[in-house]
Protein backbone atom coordinates (compact mmCIF):
# COMPACT_ATOMS: atom_id res chain seq x y z
CA UNK A 1 0.00 0.00 0.00
CA UNK A 2 1.41 3.38 -1.02
CA UNK A 3 1.98 6.17 1.51
CA UNK A 4 -0.80 8.32 0.01
CA UNK A 5 -3.29 5.46 0.39
CA UNK A 6 -2.22 4.93 4.01
CA UNK A 7 -2.69 8.64 4.74
CA UNK A 8 -6.17 8.67 3.18
CA UNK A 9 -7.18 5.54 5.12
CA UNK A 10 -5.83 7.01 8.36
CA UNK A 11 -7.76 10.25 7.83
CA UNK A 12 -10.98 8.33 7.18
CA UNK A 13 -10.40 6.30 10.36
CA UNK A 14 -9.76 9.48 12.36
CA UNK A 15 -12.90 11.21 11.11
CA UNK A 16 -15.02 8.08 11.61
CA UNK A 17 -13.75 7.81 15.18
CA UNK A 18 -14.32 11.51 15.92
CA UNK A 19 -17.81 11.42 14.43
CA UNK A 20 -18.64 8.28 16.45
CA UNK A 21 -17.40 9.90 19.64
CA UNK A 22 -19.35 13.05 18.81
CA UNK A 23 -22.56 11.12 18.22
CA UNK A 24 -22.34 9.09 21.43
CA UNK A 25 -21.35 12.09 23.52
CA UNK A 26 -24.08 14.29 22.04
CA UNK A 27 -26.59 11.51 22.71
CA UNK A 28 -25.46 11.25 26.33
CA UNK A 29 -25.81 15.02 26.75
CA UNK A 30 -29.05 15.44 24.84
CA UNK A 31 -30.97 12.76 26.69
CA UNK A 32 -30.54 14.73 29.93
CA UNK A 33 -30.52 18.29 28.57
CA UNK A 34 -34.26 18.97 28.61
CA UNK A 35 -34.94 17.28 31.95
CA UNK A 36 -32.02 18.78 33.91
CA UNK A 37 -33.88 21.92 34.98
CA UNK A 38 -37.02 20.09 36.09
CA UNK A 39 -34.83 17.55 37.91
CA UNK A 40 -33.11 20.38 39.81
CA UNK A 41 -36.53 21.91 40.50
CA UNK A 42 -37.35 18.84 42.61
CA UNK A 43 -34.69 20.09 45.07
CA UNK A 44 -35.02 23.89 44.74
CA UNK A 45 -37.58 26.42 43.54
CA UNK A 46 -37.77 26.90 39.75
CA UNK A 47 -36.74 30.57 39.88
CA UNK A 48 -33.43 29.55 41.54
CA UNK A 49 -32.54 26.76 39.10
CA UNK A 50 -30.60 29.10 36.85
CA UNK A 51 -28.16 30.00 39.63
CA UNK A 52 -26.73 26.47 39.65
CA UNK A 53 -26.23 26.58 35.88
CA UNK A 54 -24.40 29.86 36.45
CA UNK A 55 -22.18 28.23 39.09
CA UNK A 56 -21.31 25.36 36.74
CA UNK A 57 -20.56 27.85 33.99
CA UNK A 58 -18.23 29.89 36.19
CA UNK A 59 -16.22 26.76 37.02
CA UNK A 60 -16.16 25.82 33.32
CA UNK A 61 -14.82 29.25 32.37
CA UNK A 62 -11.98 28.90 34.88
CA UNK A 63 -11.05 25.49 33.44
CA UNK A 64 -11.22 26.74 29.85
CA UNK A 65 -8.85 29.55 30.77
CA UNK A 66 -6.36 26.93 31.98
CA UNK A 67 -7.04 24.27 29.34
CA UNK A 68 -4.01 25.13 27.14
CA UNK A 69 -1.80 24.56 30.20
CA UNK A 70 -3.52 21.24 30.93
CA UNK A 71 -3.10 20.12 27.32
CA UNK A 72 0.58 21.03 27.30
CA UNK A 73 1.19 18.90 30.41
CA UNK A 74 -0.83 15.76 29.61
CA UNK A 75 -2.02 16.13 26.01
CA UNK A 76 -5.51 16.16 24.54
CA UNK A 77 -5.93 12.37 24.64
CA UNK A 78 -5.28 12.02 28.38
CA UNK A 79 -7.29 15.17 29.13
CA UNK A 80 -10.25 13.69 27.26
CA UNK A 81 -10.04 10.47 29.26
CA UNK A 82 -9.76 12.43 32.52
CA UNK A 83 -12.84 14.59 32.00
CA UNK A 84 -14.93 11.71 30.69
CA UNK A 85 -14.08 9.71 33.83
CA UNK A 86 -15.07 12.70 35.99
CA UNK A 87 -18.38 12.86 34.13
CA UNK A 88 -19.01 9.14 34.66
CA UNK A 89 -18.35 9.49 38.42
CA UNK A 90 -20.68 12.48 38.70
CA UNK A 91 -23.45 10.68 36.81
CA UNK A 92 -23.03 7.73 39.18
CA UNK A 93 -23.48 10.02 42.18
CA UNK A 94 -26.60 11.59 40.66
CA UNK A 95 -28.04 8.11 40.11
CA UNK A 96 -27.15 6.58 43.47
CA UNK A 97 -27.17 9.42 46.02
CA UNK A 98 -30.30 11.12 47.32
CA UNK A 99 -28.69 13.87 49.39
CA UNK A 100 -29.59 17.22 47.70
CA UNK A 101 -26.23 18.87 48.39
CA UNK A 102 -24.21 15.98 46.92
CA UNK A 103 -26.55 15.72 43.92
CA UNK A 104 -26.31 19.45 43.16
CA UNK A 105 -22.50 19.42 43.45
CA UNK A 106 -22.38 16.35 41.17
CA UNK A 107 -24.70 18.10 38.72
CA UNK A 108 -22.42 21.16 38.61
CA UNK A 109 -19.32 19.01 37.98
CA UNK A 110 -21.21 16.96 35.39
CA UNK A 111 -22.06 20.11 33.40
CA UNK A 112 -18.47 21.37 33.71
CA UNK A 113 -16.78 18.13 32.64
CA UNK A 114 -19.03 17.69 29.61
CA UNK A 115 -18.26 21.17 28.31
CA UNK A 116 -14.50 20.56 28.61
CA UNK A 117 -14.90 17.23 26.81
CA UNK A 118 -16.63 19.03 23.93
CA UNK A 119 -13.57 21.26 23.73
CA UNK A 120 -11.31 18.16 23.58
CA UNK A 121 -13.39 16.78 20.71
CA UNK A 122 -13.03 20.13 18.92
CA UNK A 123 -9.23 19.86 19.18
CA UNK A 124 -9.28 16.40 17.58
CA UNK A 125 -11.54 17.55 14.75
CA UNK A 126 -9.66 20.80 14.06
CA UNK A 127 -6.35 18.91 13.85
CA UNK A 128 -7.59 16.73 10.99
CA UNK A 129 -9.65 19.39 9.14
CA UNK A 130 -8.63 21.56 6.18
CA UNK A 131 -9.68 25.21 5.91
CA UNK A 132 -11.10 24.87 2.39
CA UNK A 133 -13.57 22.18 3.51
CA UNK A 134 -14.29 23.50 7.01
CA UNK A 135 -17.94 24.33 6.31
CA UNK A 136 -18.52 20.90 4.82
CA UNK A 137 -16.70 19.07 7.65
CA UNK A 138 -18.34 21.12 10.41
CA UNK A 139 -21.74 20.80 8.75
CA UNK A 140 -21.42 17.01 8.58
CA UNK A 141 -20.12 16.82 12.16
CA UNK A 142 -22.91 19.03 13.50
CA UNK A 143 -25.50 17.03 11.54
CA UNK A 144 -24.26 13.83 13.19
CA UNK A 145 -24.38 15.47 16.62
CA UNK A 146 -27.81 16.87 15.93
CA UNK A 147 -29.10 13.46 14.86
CA UNK A 148 -28.33 12.37 18.42
CA UNK A 149 -30.11 15.44 19.77
CA UNK A 150 -33.08 14.68 17.51
CA UNK A 151 -33.82 11.16 18.73
CA UNK A 152 -33.01 11.72 22.41
CA UNK A 153 -36.07 13.73 23.59
CA UNK A 154 -38.52 11.08 22.42
CA UNK A 155 -36.42 8.36 24.08
CA UNK A 156 -36.19 10.41 27.26
CA UNK A 157 -39.96 10.93 27.25
CA UNK A 158 -40.46 7.19 26.87
CA UNK A 159 -38.02 6.34 29.70
CA UNK A 160 -39.12 9.06 32.11
CA UNK A 161 -42.17 7.76 33.96
CA UNK A 162 -43.32 8.54 37.50
CA UNK A 163 -40.48 11.00 37.99
CA UNK A 164 -37.74 8.35 37.63
CA UNK A 165 -35.05 10.82 36.60
CA UNK A 166 -32.29 8.39 37.59
CA UNK A 167 -33.14 6.25 34.56
CA UNK A 168 -32.26 9.13 32.25
CA UNK A 169 -28.89 9.70 33.93
CA UNK A 170 -28.14 5.97 33.84
CA UNK A 171 -28.81 5.97 30.10
CA UNK A 172 -26.43 8.91 29.73
CA UNK A 173 -23.74 7.04 31.66
CA UNK A 174 -24.13 3.90 29.52
CA UNK A 175 -23.80 5.96 26.32
CA UNK A 176 -20.59 7.55 27.62
CA UNK A 177 -18.72 4.30 28.35
CA UNK A 178 -17.98 3.28 24.70
CA UNK A 179 -16.27 6.64 24.13
CA UNK A 180 -13.41 5.54 26.38
CA UNK A 181 -12.89 2.46 24.21
CA UNK A 182 -12.91 4.43 20.93
CA UNK A 183 -10.45 6.97 22.32
CA UNK A 184 -8.03 4.35 23.63
CA UNK A 185 -8.21 2.39 20.36
CA UNK A 186 -7.59 5.31 18.00
CA UNK A 187 -5.99 8.29 19.73
CA UNK A 188 -3.34 7.00 22.14
CA UNK A 189 -0.67 8.22 19.71
CA UNK A 190 -2.41 11.51 18.90
CA UNK A 191 0.14 14.18 17.96
CA UNK A 192 -0.61 17.30 19.96
CA UNK A 193 -0.11 20.82 18.67
CA UNK A 194 2.02 23.35 20.56
CA UNK A 195 -0.92 24.69 22.62
CA UNK A 196 0.47 28.15 23.14
CA UNK A 197 -0.02 29.39 26.68
CA UNK A 198 -1.57 32.84 26.65
CA UNK A 199 -3.16 34.59 29.60
CA UNK A 200 -6.92 35.11 29.47
CA UNK A 201 -6.81 38.88 29.17
CA UNK A 202 -4.07 38.70 26.54
CA UNK A 203 -6.18 36.21 24.58
CA UNK A 204 -9.17 38.51 24.89
CA UNK A 205 -7.08 41.37 23.50
CA UNK A 206 -5.91 39.17 20.63
CA UNK A 207 -9.49 38.17 19.90
CA UNK A 208 -10.68 41.78 20.01
CA UNK A 209 -7.95 42.85 17.57
CA UNK A 210 -9.13 40.17 15.14
CA UNK A 211 -12.36 42.08 14.60
CA UNK A 212 -14.27 39.56 12.53
CA UNK A 213 -13.36 36.67 14.83
CA UNK A 214 -14.48 38.79 17.79
CA UNK A 215 -17.81 39.56 16.09
CA UNK A 216 -18.44 35.90 15.35
CA UNK A 217 -17.58 35.13 18.99
CA UNK A 218 -20.31 37.55 20.09
CA UNK A 219 -22.69 35.93 17.59
CA UNK A 220 -21.91 32.55 19.14
CA UNK A 221 -22.52 34.04 22.59
CA UNK A 222 -25.95 35.34 21.53
CA UNK A 223 -26.86 31.88 20.22
CA UNK A 224 -25.75 30.24 23.46
CA UNK A 225 -27.63 32.88 25.48
CA UNK A 226 -30.75 31.89 23.55
CA UNK A 227 -30.07 28.21 24.29
CA UNK A 228 -29.48 28.93 28.00
CA UNK A 229 -32.97 30.38 28.46
CA UNK A 230 -34.71 27.85 26.23
CA UNK A 231 -33.04 24.72 27.62
CA UNK A 232 -33.61 25.77 31.23
CA UNK A 233 -36.96 27.53 31.17
CA UNK A 234 -38.89 26.16 28.18
CA UNK A 235 -39.20 22.63 29.68
CA UNK A 236 -40.29 24.09 33.04
CA UNK A 237 -42.82 26.37 31.32
CA UNK A 238 -44.25 23.68 29.06
CA UNK A 239 -44.34 20.98 31.76
CA UNK A 240 -45.48 22.95 34.82
CA UNK A 241 -47.41 25.88 33.34
CA UNK A 242 -48.83 24.64 30.01
CA UNK A 243 -49.29 21.12 31.39
CA UNK A 244 -47.65 18.76 28.89
CA UNK A 245 -46.50 15.38 30.18
CA UNK A 246 -43.02 14.09 29.33
CA UNK A 247 -44.12 11.70 26.60
CA UNK A 248 -45.77 14.60 24.75
CA UNK A 249 -42.82 16.90 25.41
CA UNK A 250 -40.48 14.25 24.02
CA UNK A 251 -42.33 14.33 20.70
CA UNK A 252 -42.51 18.15 20.68
CA UNK A 253 -38.78 18.50 21.33
CA UNK A 254 -37.96 15.89 18.67
CA UNK A 255 -39.89 17.88 16.06
CA UNK A 256 -38.26 21.08 17.36
CA UNK A 257 -34.78 19.70 16.71
CA UNK A 258 -35.38 18.53 13.13
CA UNK A 259 -33.87 21.67 11.51
CA UNK A 260 -30.43 20.88 12.94
CA UNK A 261 -30.39 17.54 11.11
CA UNK A 262 -32.05 18.76 7.93
CA UNK A 263 -30.36 22.12 7.39
CA UNK A 264 -26.85 22.33 8.83
CA UNK A 265 -25.04 20.08 6.37
CA UNK A 266 -26.48 21.72 3.22
CA UNK A 267 -26.02 25.17 4.76
CA UNK A 268 -22.37 24.34 5.49
CA UNK A 269 -21.81 23.34 1.87
CA UNK A 270 -23.63 26.50 0.73
CA UNK A 271 -21.36 28.64 2.92
CA UNK A 272 -18.28 26.97 1.38
CA UNK A 273 -19.32 27.17 -2.26
CA UNK A 274 -21.40 30.28 -2.89
CA UNK A 275 -23.34 32.23 -0.31
CA UNK A 276 -20.90 32.75 2.56
CA UNK A 277 -21.78 32.87 6.25
CA UNK A 278 -22.95 36.45 6.78
CA UNK A 279 -26.34 36.18 5.06
CA UNK A 280 -27.11 32.84 6.72
CA UNK A 281 -26.09 34.15 10.15
CA UNK A 282 -28.23 37.29 10.17
CA UNK A 283 -31.28 35.66 8.62
CA UNK A 284 -31.05 33.10 11.41
CA UNK A 285 -31.01 35.80 14.09
CA UNK A 286 -34.17 37.40 12.69
CA UNK A 287 -36.00 34.05 12.58
CA UNK A 288 -34.99 33.22 16.16
CA UNK A 289 -36.05 36.63 17.49
CA UNK A 290 -39.49 36.72 15.88
CA UNK A 291 -40.40 33.10 16.61
CA UNK A 292 -39.23 33.00 20.24
CA UNK A 293 -41.03 36.25 21.06
CA UNK A 294 -44.24 34.64 19.78
CA UNK A 295 -44.08 32.05 22.59
CA UNK A 296 -45.10 34.69 25.15
CA UNK A 297 -48.46 35.09 23.38
CA UNK A 298 -49.37 31.40 22.90
CA UNK A 299 -51.89 30.02 25.39
CA UNK A 300 -52.92 26.92 23.43
CA UNK A 301 -52.40 23.43 24.84
CA UNK A 302 -52.30 21.96 21.32
CA UNK A 303 -48.94 20.15 21.00
CA UNK A 304 -48.90 20.66 17.22
CA UNK A 305 -48.86 24.45 17.61
CA UNK A 306 -46.02 24.26 20.10
CA UNK A 307 -44.05 21.85 17.91
CA UNK A 308 -44.36 24.22 14.95
CA UNK A 309 -43.29 27.39 16.78
CA UNK A 310 -40.38 25.63 18.49
CA UNK A 311 -39.40 24.10 15.13
CA UNK A 312 -39.17 27.62 13.65
CA UNK A 313 -36.95 28.83 16.51
CA UNK A 314 -34.51 26.03 15.68
CA UNK A 315 -34.57 26.82 11.97
CA UNK A 316 -33.05 30.15 12.95
CA UNK A 317 -30.71 28.57 15.52
CA UNK A 318 -29.39 26.00 13.02
CA UNK A 319 -28.58 28.82 10.59
CA UNK A 320 -26.69 30.78 13.24
CA UNK A 321 -24.90 27.68 14.55
CA UNK A 322 -23.46 26.38 11.28
CA UNK A 323 -22.58 29.83 9.93
CA UNK A 324 -20.79 30.93 13.11
CA UNK A 325 -18.96 27.59 13.46
CA UNK A 326 -17.90 27.55 9.80
CA UNK A 327 -16.77 31.19 9.84
CA UNK A 328 -14.78 30.82 13.05
CA UNK A 329 -12.93 27.65 12.07
CA UNK A 330 -12.01 29.15 8.70
CA UNK A 331 -10.25 31.92 10.60
CA UNK A 332 -8.16 29.77 13.00
CA UNK A 333 -5.88 26.73 12.86
CA UNK A 334 -5.03 23.94 15.31
CA UNK A 335 -2.35 26.07 17.04
CA UNK A 336 -4.92 28.67 18.10
CA UNK A 337 -6.08 26.71 21.15
CA UNK A 338 -6.18 29.90 23.21
CA UNK A 339 -8.63 31.44 20.73
CA UNK A 340 -10.55 28.15 20.48
CA UNK A 341 -10.84 27.89 24.27
CA UNK A 342 -12.16 31.45 24.41
CA UNK A 343 -14.64 30.70 21.60
CA UNK A 344 -15.87 27.68 23.51
CA UNK A 345 -16.27 29.93 26.55
CA UNK A 346 -19.20 31.52 24.72
CA UNK A 347 -21.36 28.67 26.00
CA UNK A 348 -20.42 28.77 29.70
CA UNK A 349 -20.31 32.58 29.65
CA UNK A 350 -23.84 32.56 28.22
CA UNK A 351 -24.91 30.00 30.82
CA UNK A 352 -23.33 32.18 33.50
CA UNK A 353 -24.93 35.45 32.39
CA UNK A 354 -28.17 34.12 30.88
CA UNK A 355 -29.63 32.32 33.92
CA UNK A 356 -28.46 35.15 36.20
CA UNK A 357 -30.32 37.68 34.03
CA UNK A 358 -33.36 35.40 33.85
CA UNK A 359 -33.38 34.97 37.63
CA UNK A 360 -33.40 38.76 37.99
CA UNK A 361 -36.18 39.12 35.40
CA UNK A 362 -38.27 36.46 37.14
CA UNK A 363 -38.15 38.49 40.34
CA UNK A 364 -40.50 41.05 38.78
CA UNK A 365 -42.34 39.30 35.93
CA UNK A 366 -43.95 35.99 34.96
CA UNK A 367 -41.98 33.20 33.28
CA UNK A 368 -43.91 33.55 30.02
CA UNK A 369 -42.55 37.07 29.53
CA UNK A 370 -38.99 35.72 29.43
CA UNK A 371 -39.49 34.72 25.80
CA UNK A 372 -40.42 38.11 24.38
CA UNK A 373 -37.49 39.64 26.27
CA UNK A 374 -35.24 36.93 24.82
CA UNK A 375 -36.44 37.71 21.29
CA UNK A 376 -35.55 41.38 21.76
CA UNK A 377 -32.06 40.52 23.07
CA UNK A 378 -31.33 38.16 20.17
CA UNK A 379 -32.49 40.64 17.53
CA UNK A 380 -30.61 43.69 18.83
CA UNK A 381 -27.39 42.06 19.98
CA UNK A 382 -27.20 39.47 17.21
CA UNK A 383 -27.62 41.89 14.31
CA UNK A 384 -25.41 44.54 15.92
CA UNK A 385 -22.40 42.25 15.47
CA UNK A 386 -23.55 39.86 12.75
CA UNK A 387 -24.13 42.58 10.17
CA UNK A 388 -20.58 43.91 10.67
CA UNK A 389 -18.57 40.75 9.87
CA UNK A 390 -16.66 40.58 6.58
CA UNK A 391 -18.12 37.70 4.63
CA UNK A 392 -15.95 34.83 3.32
CA UNK A 393 -17.64 34.99 -0.10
Amino acid sequence: MQNSEIIVKTKKTNFTSIFSIGFLFAFSLAITAYINSTFLATFISEDKVGLFYSTASLLTIILLIWIPVILRKIGNYKASILFILINIIMLSLIILIKDPIIVIIAFILHITSTTITLFNIDVFLETFSKDETTGNTRGLFLSILNLAWLVSPAIAGFILTNGDYWKIYLTSLILTLPILFILSLNFQNFKDSRYERTKFWETLKILYRRKNVFRIFISQFVLRFFYSWMVIYAPIYLHKHIGFDWSTLGIIFTVMLLPFVLLEFPLGKLADKSLGEKEILNTGFVIIALSVATISFITSTNPIIWAIILFITRVGASMVEISSESYFFKKIDSDDTNILSLFRMARPIAYLIGPAVATTVLSFTDIKNLFIILGFIVLILGLSFGLRIKDTK
